[in-house]
């Protein structure tokens, strides 16, 4: 059986608030399993949580983050976890009005030979890879926290 996790977990994980995470349920942007009132979130809905978490760190707006998470499952027929598993690396790149998915080094070239932007890159395998390390830890120091915040905290 596949391990869950309840909201108060969530939110030690990922940084979100308890009413952020209620609210992007309702609005079906991450929709967690259910067990009467309580909210069971399996580990693709957590990693699409830090996925956002993340994205939202940057300065992406939930519309446009939403956008992201249903193209990336779209494209690929699968949960964002998924996509991103094993050891491949996936990459969004923004000019800061479009965004880019980024599956190898020849892909990131092409896309970056017509720009007249640098490009934001967030690393979605990176993501993924933190929030699986904080489960198997279930340190709650280690919590994870995007690197964005880590470095204003550092600072």
């Amino acid at each position: 059986m596949q391990e869950r996790f309840t909201s108060r977990e969530v939110v030690s994980m990922t940084g979100i608030t308890p009413r952020q995470l209620q609210w992007w349920d309702e609005r079906g942007i991450v929709v967690p399993a259910r067990e009467g009132h309580r909210r069971l979130y399996s580990m693709e809905d957590l990693a699409e949580v830090a996925v956002i978490c993340e994205l939202r760190a940057r300065g992406f707006s939930l519309q446009r983050v939403r956008k992201v998470v249903r193209f990336l499952q779209r494209e690929f027929s699968k949960r964002l976890a998924e996509t991103v598993s094993g050891t491949s690396e996936y990459h969004l790149l923004t000019d800061g009005k479009t965004l880019y998915l980024e599956t190898s080094a020849q892909q990131i070239v092409d896309i970056l030979k017509n720009a007249r932007q640098p490009m934001l890159a967030v690393c979605l395998s990176d993501t993924v890879r933190r929030v699986r390390a904080v489960v198997r830890g279930r340190k709650k120091s280690s919590a994870f926290i995007p690197a964005v915040r880590r470095r204003k905290q550092a600072s």
